[in-house]
């Protein structure tokens, strides 16, 4: 697989019969992922941001419920542009898998009660801590729309 530099969207496939239904991602690499943790956010409007890497990529499939993922790009990583473009990807369990780059900050908002989101890593938890950057949840005034009650 040739390296993905920005975020992407990789779409499901989906087969169903009688049995039921098998939905896949035969075109997704999952070889430089290394763990996965699931997060669950009981209350509607819930963020969860913004959290870079230098080094590692994630993927993000939402598993129940409904999120607003953004991401966005860093220039600096002491002191990022508040101009910097966040790319915004509205998931929820019929929907594909976000692919997050090395180079990114990434967060997230769920827009329904007990939405759960599974996330993988291409890094273990120690290199992971190692490469592990925290932006104000406020930082790109991306939730505003969905949860204004941050802002106040």
């Amino acid at each position: 697989m040739k390296e993905i530099v920005e975020p992407t969207l990789f779409e499901k496939g989906e087969s169903t019969d009688h049995r039921g239904s098998l939905e896949y991602y035969n075109t997704l690499n999952l070889e430089v992922f290394k763990r996965f943790y699931i997060v669950s956010n009981p209350t509607k409007g819930t963020v969860r941001a913004w959290h870079g890497h230098k080094i590692e990529a994630k993927l993000i499939k939402v598993i129940k419920g409904e999120f607003v993922v953004g991401a966005v790009k860093i220039n600096d990583w002491d002191n990022p542009s508040l101009e910097n473009k966040v790319d915004k990807f509205v998931l929820s369990e019929n929907t594909g898998v976000v692919y997050v780059p090395p180079g990114y900050a990434n967060g997230a908002i769920n827009l329904i009660p007990n939405s759960k989101a599974i996330y993988f890593s291409s890094l273990n938890l120690e290199d992971s801590s190692n490469d592990d950057y925290r932006f104000d949840p406020k930082f790109w005034n991306t939730w505003d729309e969905y949860s204004p009650e941050i802002y106040e």
